[in-house]
């Protein structure tokens, strides 16, 4: 028994932990509207569009509830995911791209989002191939400068 709870804690535990480091996060120390704000602009230098902006926050507020400051900008570039789209047209699946700005417990302010490479993961064909790494070099840039 004690070996069946361990083999579960190791087999879990190794789960939990890959899956945080799908999450890549950026500290800041801006305000949640003022990282975005950062990101949205960034965005817009290279070149790429803005879709949307989502305040969770306010939706949170709208139905009388309350979360700290959480924004999620979501944005692409054509030049980037539609060679993803013509490898595999699943892609659009995971596309455009988006990044969180939110505040945790401790009042730190965060900028997150998921790795491209671990999001498109079961397209095997467009994790292996090289604009995977132009978005993930995108998204670590687009963060580094608005975190700034």
């Amino acid at each position: 028994m004690r070996n069946l709870i361990l083999a579960i804690i190791l087999t879990f535990g190794g789960a939990m932990s890959a899956m945080a480091d799908d999450i890549i996060k950026v500290n800041t120390n801006k305000s949640v509207q003022e990282a975005l704000d950062a990101l949205e602009a960034a965005v817009g230098n290279a070149g790429a569009t803005v879709f949307a902006r989502v305040d969770h926050a306010a939706g949170a507020e709208k139905v009388g509830l309350t979360i700290p400051a959480n924004q999620v900008l979501i944005f692409g570039n054509p030049a980037l995911g539609t060679p993803a789209m013509q490898i595999d047209p699943r892609a659009g699946l995971f596309l455009p791209l988006k990044v969180q700005a939110y505040e945790d417990e401790t009042g730190q302010v965060w900028l997150a989002y998921e790795d491209p490479k671990e999001t498109m993961d079961e397209l095997d064909e467009v994790a292996k191939s090289p604009v995977i790494e132009k978005m993930r070099g995108a998204l670590a840039k687009l963060t580094s400068v608005a975190a700034e």
